[in-house]
């Protein structure tokens, strides 16, 4: 059992004076005692992470203390902290906490953290009315219940990997709502009240059991949603669904953790059906269509059994120059060498000719290709720059504190 002493905490802040300390940090101390500070009137911030705490008793009579963080420790009770009714941050994260019913009078407290531990039920938050960021992920609870249905400051919640069937209409309640994290859950659907929590930017389902298409019409809603995960759901893997989602939340930027364009990069509309279909399709019907061409060609048998293949058009074509020859005059029959060579000339610059403009179509479609190719590069750009400004908007500077909106707790995400 190691106790911290006050006299080692004036001789570490080289003060005999108690109340002029308003900060503490002993973290890595494997401290199993702190019940010194309570001599420390005008303590508000208060570190005592990984440590070998088993109770916060000794923290009761911290009365003003405002930022309190007593995360990886022993804690299996909150029992002493219902005394720092000054409290605006509390971080307990990653104890063995069985309750969080002594939270349930800490009427200042704006950013709660006890992801991590045993908590089976959400207590009733109705006094919290500050109460903006809340974070119990990595805990077994099952359902949300009636609890949030009065705080209506919550601006961001956290309740990945628990127990959670379903999302409770007390959701609805939390009008403010930007934030919301139900990731490795067994959610199978989303309520209809959920369409009232308009101001949701940020939604993290991935990993529930959400199957059908229907079940995700609701996000139609959602008008300011700029980041949704789906992945581990059914439903993520049916074909086309970022397509799908960008028409139904046209706001949308990142999509699985991946700008939108991104993920819809592989898709096309069909003109004919207006279905989406993979390009790879169309290629298909086109060597469809090229095998078709062929196979009604002509097949002709000569004398000696040999068959050949010919085409009519071509076919036209000579028969017409026969035709042409016949009708030529006799006196014409002294020019026909020079012709020929001429024509033969002619016939090499015609050729040289259309492999030159072919040459140029060539070269020009490449440049077209290089342009197409500029073009994607510019949108990739675009994409990535509305990726990257929605995760800043998502994710902004830490401001957990005195009187400030408070962030997830790195554990908590």
């Amino acid at each position: 059992m190691k106790a911290l002493t006050s006299d080692q905490v004036l001789q570490e802040k080289q003060t005999t004076d108690v109340d002029a300390i308003t900060s503490l940090t002993y973290t890595h101390r494997a401290l199993s005692d702190v019940s010194c500070l309570a001599e420390f009137k005008r303590l508000e911030k208060l570190d005592l992470t990984f440590n070998n705490l088993s109770s916060l008793e000794g923290l009761k009579p911290c009365v003003n203390l405002k930022w309190l963080s007593v995360k990886q420790n022993k804690l299996r009770s909150l029992k002493g902290i219902e005394g720092c009714v000054c409290l605006t941050v509390l971080n307990a994260g990653s104890n063995m906490i069985q309750s969080m019913e002594e939270v349930s009078n800490l009427v200042r407290l704006r950013a709660l953290i006890l992801n991590d531990n045993e908590i089976t039920s959400i207590c009733r938050l109705d006094q919290l009315k500050e109460l903006n960021t809340l974070v119990l992920s990595k805990n077994p609870i099952h359902k949300i219940g009636e609890s949030l249905k009065k705080v209506k400051s919550i601006r961001k919640l956290s309740l990945s990997n628990c127990k959670i069937q379903g999302i409770d209409s007390s959701i609805k309640s939390c009008m403010e709502l930007r934030e919301l994290k139900l990731a490795h859950n067994e959610i199978r659907t989303l309520p209809s009240e959920l369409t009232l929590n308009t101001k949701i930017q940020n939604l993290d389902l991935g990993n529930n059991l959400i199957m059908r298409w229907s079940d995700l019409k609701i996000l139609s809603s959602l008008v300011n949603l700029k980041n949704l995960n789906l992945v581990g759901n059914p439903v993520a893997e049916k074909d086309a669904l970022a397509k799908k989602l960008k028409k139904l939340v046209p706001g949308l930027q990142i999509f699985n953790a991946r700008p939108i364009n991104k993920a819809m990069k592989s898709l096309s509309v069909d003109a004919d059906d207006n279905l989406l279909v993979d390009e790879q399709d169309i290629d298909k019907k086109r060597e469809q269509k090229m095998k078709e061409h062929k196979a009604n060609i002509p097949v002709k048998e000569d004398n000696d059994g040999n068959t050949t293949t010919t085409d009519p058009i071509s076919e036209n074509k000579s028969k017409r120059k026969s035709k042409d020859s016949k009708d030529r005059p006799v006196s014409e029959e002294k020019g026909i060498t020079k012709s020929k060579k001429v024509k033969h000339n002619e016939e090499m610059v015609h050729f040289d000719a259309t492999e030159n403009n072919e040459n140029r179509n060539e070269k020009r479609g490449d440049n077209d290709d290089v342009v197409h190719i500029s073009e994607k590069k510019k949108k990739k750009v675009k994409s990535k720059t509305r990726g990257s400004s929605a995760v800043q908007l998502l994710s902004p500077e830490a401001q957990i504190g005195l009187g400030g909106e408070s962030t997830w707790d790195v554990d908590g995400l």
